[in-house]
């Protein structure tokens, strides 16, 4: 099953929550931090959906491939790719074969594109890129198990129908994925490295401006054209230094 439990127990019959809790800084209760999981499956769920009420949940595929249904539609999401389901979205998850990857929830605000600043309109994470699902609905009328995380603890309610009969939907509250390939890399052409926030995806602020609960950074394979300045060892006098620095810009 795609979620266990948090307490690091493995049901083969049952799924109980997330996988195994890597990091978790604050408190879902407080409605401040985040939580990063782990998470290894190689069954798909059957007649199940979950959703989290702590918050909304950055899912990143490490190896396999996860067809997630979702209440406004359907998204295949490979490695080299990402996916967000905010809160309060039921969703399931279908595998084929081992699967393992990364989930980073949020407990308080969404996730963002990150302001440009003197980038200007285009580069990083275009807003093109993002694809939303298309809707999608089922009418089976068998039981089904819904699973909800709140405040760290799972609960679970059964029901006579599929969740996923929501025959169209508009707004801009909704799951959508993106392909890391499609990123815009910015770089320096002359000397220093930039901050490494130049390297965002995604962002999830504080109501403190400027401070990120949480960062989706990534390195991608990009030209480093700029010159490397080193430091001013003892020995050497500024004017070596200058000397050397010439013989590295040719």
């Amino acid at each position: 099953f795609f979620f266990q439990a948090e307490d690091g127990i493995r049901d083969a019959q049952e799924s109980r929550g997330l996988g195994d809790v890597y990091k978790r800084q604050g408190d879902p209760s407080m409605k401040t931090g985040l939580s990063i999981y782990l998470y290894t499956c190689n069954k798909s769920m059957e007649h199940e959906a979950f959703q989290s009420s702590d918050g909304d949940m950055l899912i990143v595929p490490q190896l396999g491939t996860l067809y997630i249904t979702t209440e406004f539609g359907k998204m295949t999401v490979s490695p080299r790719e990402v996916c967000v389901i905010q809160r309060g979205v039921r969703f399931a998850v279908e595998v084929e074969g081992q699967s393992r990857g990364y989930v980073c929830e949020v407990f308080k605000g969404h996730f963002k594109l990150p302001d440009l600043g003197p980038i200007g309109a285009n580069g990083l994470a275009n807003p093109r890129d993002f694809q939303t699902p298309t809707a999608y609905f089922e009418t089976l009328d068998v039981p089904f198990k819904i699973y909800n995380k709140y405040i760290g603890e799972m609960f679970v309610c059964e029901q006579e129908f599929s969740p996923f009969n929501v025959v169209a939907w508009h707004g801009n509250y909704a799951p959508y994925k993106y392909n890391l390939d499609l990123y815009c890399a910015m770089n320096t052409v002359t000397f220093d490295h930039p901050d490494p926030s130049i390297f965002t995806v995604l962002t999830c602020q504080t109501d403190e401006p400027g401070v990120a609960v949480c960062d989706f950074v990534i390195f991608p394979p990009r030209w480093m054209v700029s010159v490397s300045y080193t430091h001013l060892r003892a020995h050497e006098t500024p004017e070596h230094l200058v000397c050397r620095l010439l013989l590295e810009k040719k």
